[in-house]
């Protein structure tokens, strides 16, 4: 093989795997923050919690501490973990007597993640979300994945100085006509706190976050307003004509209830189970059907997208609470946090 040919293949492999790298350092953890109490917890429970994790005897013993130095979240106590599983005991015994020694090979193998932290934190800013993304991320990167993409860190940025533009709150006039026209809201149109989200109803995340939406209308009633836009997913055969259903529901004073219906049955969004769904409600089946073969709704549906569009949403749920993008649409906690911001105005209103 010639020393081109072996440089094109090389390039193929890692051009090829770049933008899974990527993909893995950008990808949004889902789920709500573990809230620790100030109080510490009883010793049997958490030797008890210890054994489960680490094992037990000597190596397990010697797991845990390692993790202790190097952090329990990181893909070297992962690696640790399992290793010591292969470990007689007399060895970890051995190890138990210097645990600083195999802390600091950990810390000296993974630096070059710490430089790649440091890297891309300086060009997305060091107080950014993206920022504490990346940080988050990278515990879990294994030295060889930190290196490549250190390797092809102009491209890192460029992904992710794209990620913190789109973070940032979007101006006035546009988040006015985000709220402006919707044909699906509720809440009084003078509210404090101003929400719209941008959903697919084949997106199993979307499912998630309408439950957000539910928690959102019990606890903050008419203190929000909240807008609903379609924005389904070439991705979601079926996404398109369920947004045209839902909002042909809606023309007949239904849509939150279609809305709730086609959520909870994902797998059953084909046309004849659409018109099920309308005559179960008890709409006007004639009418919905009538509004279905006509795509009545089609533009209403492209308007809501070129909306979603120009706010730079690309995936579903994307959700703004008075213009400020929400990190985590699928859990309440999160969209609570910046509702409740709002309401104490520690963001502005």
């Amino acid at each position: 093989m010639t020393a081109m040919t072996k440089s094109t293949v090389k390039c193929r492999v890692v051009c090829a795997a770049l933008p899974l790298l990527i993909g893995a350092l950008v990808l949004a953890l889902p789920g709500c923050k573990n809230k620790r109490g100030a109080g510490a917890a009883a010793p049997s429970a958490s030797a008890s919690a210890a054994a489960a994790k680490y094992g037990t005897g000597p190596c397990g013993t010697y797991a845990q501490k390692v993790c202790e130095k190097i952090g329990a979240e990181s893909t070297a106590c992962q690696t640790i973990g399992a290793a010591v599983d292969l470990l007689p005991p007399a060895a970890c015994v051995a190890g138990m007597k210097d645990i600083d020694y195999t802390a600091k090979a950990v810390t000296k193998q993974h630096k070059i993640c710490d430089d790649l932290v440091e890297v891309l934190c300086a060009a997305v800013g060091p107080k950014s979300q993206t920022c504490k993304m990346v940080t988050t991320q990278t515990k879990q990167f294994t030295p060889e994945r930190c290196k490549t993409l250190m390797q092809h860190k102009a491209e890192v940025i460029t992904e992710l100085q794209g990620m913190e533009k789109a973070n940032q709150p979007i101006p006035p006039e546009q988040q006015a006509a985000l709220m402006r026209d919707a044909a699906s809201a509720f809440g009084p149109d003078g509210a404090k706190v101003q929400i719209v989200e941008f959903s697919d109803f084949q997106c199993p995340y979307c499912a998630r976050a309408a439950d957000v939406v539910r928690l959102i209308k019990e606890k903050y009633g008419d203190r929000v307003r909240f807008v609903f836009r379609q924005f389904p997913l070439g991705m979601h055969p079926q996404a398109r004509g369920a947004a045209e259903a839902a909002l042909a529901a809606g023309s007949q004073g239904k849509f939150w209830e279609y809305h709730d219906v086609l959520f909870k049955n994902q797998q059953q969004l084909a046309p004849a189970n659409l018109e099920e769904h309308a005559k179960k409600l008890g709409l006007n089946v004639a009418a919905f059907k009538k509004s279905m073969d006509e795509h009545k709704f089609g533009p209403a549906v492209e308007a809501d997208m070129k909306l979603g569009q120009d706010v730079s949403v690309n995936g579903t749920p994307t959700m703004f609470v008075n213009g400020v993008r929400v990190n985590n649409p699928a859990s309440f906690d999160s969209v609570s946090e910046q509702i409740e911001n709002v309401l104490t105005g520690k963001t502005p209103g």
